[in-house]
C-alpha cells in the first residue's frame, strides 16, 4: 500500500494497494461517459422544448420559458443533490440526473434561434406548400440553429464532468470500488500531507479535461462564427 512509482506501478499504488495509473484510466472512462451521455440527454430535452417554445410562441412559449426560468433560479448542484439523495447512486442515474438538470441553457439558445428564423422566407414557403409544423421545425429551422447548440454542448461536457466528480467526492456519485476521479479524491484526502500525489493526479486530470473541452468549445465558436 502507498508504494511509490515503479516499473510495475507507473504512478504507485493507493491506500488499498491498487494501481493508481489503472484507476485513473478507468476513472477517466467513467467521467467521459457520464459527460457525453448527460449532454446528449440535456441536448435532446433542451432542443425539443426550445423548438416548441420558439416556434409556437404565445401561451406555449410563456409556459415553457417560465418553467425554464424557475429551474435556472435554483442552483444546479443543489438540484442535483436533492434528486440523487432520493435514489441509490448508479452510473445511469447520475447521467440522467445531470442531463435533466442541465438542459435549460440549450433550450434558451434553441428558442432564440427559432424566433430568429420562424418568419424567414424559406419557412413561409414551406407553409405555403403545406408542410407540417413538425417538418418545418426539425427539417428546415433546426439545421439552421445547430451551430450554437454544438458549441454550448462541448462546454457542457466539461461542466458535467465537474458535476460528476463533485458528486462522487461527496459520496452521491460513483460508488467504490468502482473508480472515478471524484471518489479517488475522496480516498486521497486522508493522505493529502503524506502522499499528496494521490490527490494531485485525479485533480490534475479533471482540470486538464475540463479545460480541453472549454478550449474546444471556444474554437468551435470561432470556427462556426457563433455570436457570444
Amino acid at each position: 500500500m502507498l508504494s511509490g512509482p515503479s516499473i510495475h506501478h507507473l504512478l504507485g499504488t493507493d491506500e488499498n494497494g491498487r494501481d493508481v495509473f489503472a484507476r485513473l484510466l478507468y476513472g477517466g472512462r467513467v467521467s467521459l461517459i457520464v459527460g457525453l451521455i448527460a449532454v446528449l440527454i440535456s441536448d435532446t430535452v433542451g432542443v425539443l422544448l426550445g423548438a416548441v417554445s420558439g416556434y409556437f410562441g404565445k401561451a406555449t412559449d410563456l409556459l415553457v420559458m417560465r418553467f425554464t426560468d424557475a429551474l435556472l433560479a435554483i442552483p444546479g448542484f443543489l438540484l442535483l443533490l436533492v434528486v440523487l439523495s432520493l435514489f441509490s447512486p448508479s452510473l445511469s442515474k447520475i447521467e440522467l440526473a445531470i442531463g435533466l438538470t442541465s438542459w435549460m441553457t440549450i433550450a434558451r439558445l434553441v428558442r432564440g434561434e427559432f424566433l430568429r428564423f420562424k418568419d424567414s422566407d424559406f419557412v413561409l414557403a414551406s407553409k405555403a406548400i403545406g408542410a407540417s409544423d413538425w417538418r418545418i421545425m426539425f427539417r428546415h429551422i433546426l439545421p439552421q440553429s445547430v451551430s450554437p447548440v454544438i458549441v454550448a454542448s462541448s462546454i457542457l461536457v466539461g461542466v458535467a464532468i465537474i458535476l460528476e466528480s463533485s458528486l462522487s467526492y461527496l459520496g452521491l456519485g460513483i460508488q467504490p470500488p468502482q473508480a472515478s476521479w471524484g471518489n479517488m479524491l475522496t480516498g486521497a484526502q486522508n493522505y493529502v500531507w503524506t502522499e499528496p500525489m494521490l490527490a494531485i493526479y485525479p485533480g490534475l486530470l479533471i482540470l486538464i479535461t475540463v479545460a480541453a473541452f472549454n478550449y474546444f468549445g471556444e474554437g468551435l465558436r470561432t470556427a462556426l462564427n457563433v455570436a457570444e
